[in-house]
């Protein structure tokens, strides 16, 4: 019996020490989660906010009796609304919900909104997200997800704003769900609010890195004919790596490395900054035929590999990461509600965090060619959509030339230069002068291909897309 007993002894202490060895080898999910009632931007002036919660760790929550913009609430008004975010674990779950909606007087309003949104390594989803007895300018409607609604010829609303994906990047896998139960925007001044002013009720978003086990890759059989390498037919040729950044650390999803402490960029007099920092060269190519897109509505400014790339203005940093189109990529709103679209990058800075407040001339990320540029020599995609242009999708786009040999030169340009394939602002638009003409047509880098369609759904100042998205995409 002692003997049986000893060995029993033994059998555990070796189970135990194999569980204790595995776990200090494996790796655990990075989870987080955030949520918040109601978000009120305004360019120009700081965000008003109610009912915010965020996570990793215990349960956090956020709550308010009432919600006022003005104090008057006549641009907005809500009832109760409360929040709460948890990431413990391996699970992420962040809940919004929001009762009693008027905005403008009454003219879009709503019973209640709810946002629901869970990650973890094996499951992601907004289900529960819901938008309830939605009136828009007099008229019921019945949301859907990503629906956009006209307000006019002052705004748009969007329902169920929604991304949900698990991108695989650098080993890990990126589940996330995001959703924003409803989400307006002026495009012109209406009750009080100026064009571009971004209106959030009931946001909440959860994600959930794991890293993973990638096979190694199989051999490529040689051909029937000496000395030279071949594929069976039907076998398609290997992808190419991507591009390693230099001196690059990785974190969740992204790939980060350290600015250089030198960087000074001098400022138009508008405030504007050329995005590439040290010696680099672009052409004018907009409108070019481009594959997948139909024609070229940037330009790409060359430069090595690693080169600093700036904000172009003061701004909000958004949508930080990777799609299969645009590489490492990211998006910058002015403060007037006008957006930046970098792409291909090799390496972000740790100012590339969705939300992070920046100056012009910090750095944000690192030329490379990632994504559909991998081969190619190292630049960097660049576009510019007004806000003013919003409304017509991707293709609102104004020629960034004339705008970045202003930059370059200290000088600023207005609209009238953004010529080409720019269609004419409408008389009764408002878009900005130079700066104020800048990037719109929120990440693109979501939408399937490119499709109108796809980018009207995207035409949303959104969080981070953090791969190749189920919305979005770009290039």
């Amino acid at each position: 019996m002692s003997l049986r007993l000893l060995a029993l002894f033994v059998l555990a202490c070796s189970l135990a020490a194999v569980g204790a060895s595995s776990g200090r080898t494996a790796k655990a999910s990075v989870v987080s989660a955030g949520s918040l009632g109601v978000r009120v931007t305004v360019p120009g002036q700081p965000d008003a906010i109610a009912g915010g919660a965020t996570a990793p760790g215990s349960v956090t929550t956020g709550a308010a009796d009432t919600f006022l913009v003005p104090a008057d609430g006549s641009a907005v008004r809500t009832g109760a609304l409360s929040s709460s975010a948890s990431a413990q674990g391996e699970a992420a779950q962040a809940v919004s919900d929001v009762l009693g909606i008027s905005l403008f007087n009454g003219e879009l309003t709503a019973d209640s909104v709810a946002a629901r949104a869970k990650a973890s390594p094996t499951a992601f989803d907004a289900a529960g997200s819901a938008v309830t007895n939605l009136v828009v300018l007099g008229q019921g409607v019945t949301p859907a997800p990503n629906q956009r609604f006209p307000l006019g010829d002052w705004g748009y609303a969007t329902t169920l704003e929604l991304t949900t994906e698990a991108p695989v990047a650098d080993g890990t896998r990126n589940a996330r769900a995001v959703v924003t139960a409803l989400h307006v925007v002026l495009l012109a001044d209406h009750g009080g609010l100026p064009a571009g002013t971004d209106i959030l009720i009931g946001h909440a978003e959860a994600a959930a890195s794991t890293p993973v086990t990638t096979p190694p890759p199989a051999t490529t059989p040689q051909s029937a004919k000496p000395g030279k390498p071949g594929r069976p037919a039907g076998v398609p040729p290997k992808k190419k790596p991507l591009p390693k950044p230099p001196e690059a650390g990785t974190l969740p999803g992204k790939v980060f490395k350290l600015p250089p402490t030198d960087v000074s960029a001098p400022l138009s007099p508008s405030g504007y900054v050329f995005p590439v920092y040290g010696p680099s060269s672009f052409t004018d190519t907009f409108g070019a035929p481009r594959a997948g897109v139909g024609w070229h509505h940037g330009e790409d400014i060359f430069a090595p590999l690693g080169a600093p790339l700036l904000a172009v203005a003061d701004g909000t940093v958004f949508s930080v990461g990777w799609n299969e189109l645009g590489g490492y990529r990211f998006w910058l709103r002015d403060r007037q509600g006008n957006q930046f679209y970098y792409a291909h990058l090799s390496a972000f800075s740790p100012l590339a965090v969705d939300g992070n407040e920046v100056r012009a001339g910090a750095v944000i990320g690192f030329l490379g060619n990632t994504g559909d540029a991998q081969g190619t020599p190292y630049h960097l995609h660049f576009e510019i959509h007004p806000v003013g242009l919003l409304p017509m999708g991707y293709d609102g786009v104004v020629n960034a030339f004339p705008y970045l040999s202003a930059w370059r030169r200290l000088e600023d340009v207005s609209f009238a230069a953004g010529r080409g394939w720019a269609p004419p602002v409408p008389p009764s638009a408002t878009a900005p002068r130079p700066g104020a003409l800048l990037l719109g047509s929120t990440d693109i880098s979501s939408a399937s291909g490119l499709e109108p369609g796809s980018l009207e759904r995207a035409l949303v100042a959104p969080v981070s897309s953090e791969g190749d998205g189920a919305l979005i995409r770009s290039g």
